[in-house]
């Protein structure tokens, strides 16, 4: 009963506008206060001290160099032909091919390292069933787009023992860990369903 009807706003009645007040945004950022002046300030054009010379070093100004234009000079190549760049060479151009290469025989070369510093047998291949501990050789990776966590670890085996192929990995039964994609470690563990290796033992390249 006591509530108040709005008025109606109509052409003829107008409803009045709200006035903007001296701390509303529109009035603080609008154009008309940040637009710079045409004109210079007149402190700016009246200075002083244009041009002038605060401080200097040294009594030599402008150094000039001279030189002979390098004649009679050779050029001699160091090193095998086949080590130096002598055509026109593409910058930060790769094959797909030869990332492959190059990844592949740095498992190798980490895998011989990590097997003479931990003394360790030969390893198997990640996709064989395993209801014993047995030793693996691969690259951490992540079965998503996001950041790795403990769900979604994965280590992708070597070429020469498990043909590149993947399976995800149990950490449960490690006390600490320290994984980041790419890394290349051994593990030790079960495979009992095929489907998820079961950690056991982490082996990584140390120093």
């Amino acid at each position: 009963q006591n509530s108040q009807k709005r008025g109606n706003s109509t052409p003829e009645t107008p409803r009045p506008k709200r006035t903007l007040s001296s701390r509303s945004p529109y009035a603080l950022f609008s154009p008309n206060s940040f637009s710079p002046s045409v004109t210079p300030s007149q402190k700016y054009a009246e200075r002083s001290s244009r041009g002038e010379v605060v401080t200097s070093f040294g009594s030599v100004q402008g150094p000039s160099w001279s030189g002979t234009g390098g004649r009679g000079c050779t050029l001699k190549l160091y090193g095998l032909p086949e080590e130096n760049l002598t055509k026109s060479y593409k910058f930060m151009f790769q094959k797909a091919l030869d990332v492959r290469e190059v990844l592949s025989w740095r498992i190798e070369e980490l895998g011989d390292a990590l097997k003479s510093h931990h003394h360790l047998e030969d390893f198997t291949s990640v996709t064989l069933l395993a209801q014993e501990p047995v030793t693996v050789l691969g690259r951490i990776g992540c079965d998503s787009n996001g950041k790795l966590n403990a769900k979604s670890v994965t280590l992708e085996g070597d070429r020469q023992h498990s043909s590149g192929g993947q399976i995800p990995l149990e950490l449960s039964e490690l006390k600490e860990y320290s994984l980041f994609p790419g890394q290349i470690v051994a593990l030790e563990g079960t495979n009992s369903t095929g489907k998820k290796m079961v950690v056991s033992k982490l082996y990584e390249v140390t120093p």
